[in-house]
């Protein structure tokens, strides 16, 4: 556990273009990526060789685009990185996610400078922020970081 964070203003969008998640066809790790200059997703999946390309062009509340979303939604897949915690479900799109969620969670001292209101902390659900459920959470992230993820 670490003494201090200093909060890098990341957004979530910054994480959500690479997503570890379950294969759709084995069950097993799978990654799901998107370029959005391209406007194509993918899902590969190396232990059973699943593989399916998207277009990022879909429709969200009756208006269809080229939307940024994360990787993961163009296909449904589920989350790889995800656990139930009391009521709510604690997740992360990737390790590097998890990396950051756990550097937060883990530090006694949370710094937060020029916060925009859009910041990934901000938008966390109360649950990740209490110093009560430190310990807990950080043991989820730990069993986290032992699945096997590597696509």
């Amino acid at each position: 556990m670490q003494d201090r964070f200093n909060d890098q203003n990341k957004r979530l969008t910054e994480f959500q273009a690479n997503v570890l998640v379950v294969c759709p066809s084995c069950g097993d790790g799978a990654q799901a990526t998107v370029d959005y200059d391209k406007q194509k997703a993918r899902l590969l999946c190396p232990k059973c060789g699943y593989n399916k390309e998207a277009t990022t062009e879909t429709t969200v509340l009756g208006i269809s685009g080229h939307w940024r979303m994360a990787a993961h939604q163009y296909f449904s897949a589920m989350l790889k990185l995800q656990q139930p915690f009391k009521n709510e479900v604690f997740w992360a799109y990737n390790q590097e996610h998890l990396a950051y969620l756990e550097s937060y969670i883990g530090a006694k001292l949370r710094e937060h400078k020029d916060r925009s209101h859009f910041t990934l902390l901000e938008k966390l659900p109360k649950f990740y922020h209490e110093a009560k459920n430190r310990t807990a959470l950080l043991k989820l992230i730990h069993k986290l970081k032992q699945l096997p993820t590597k696509p």
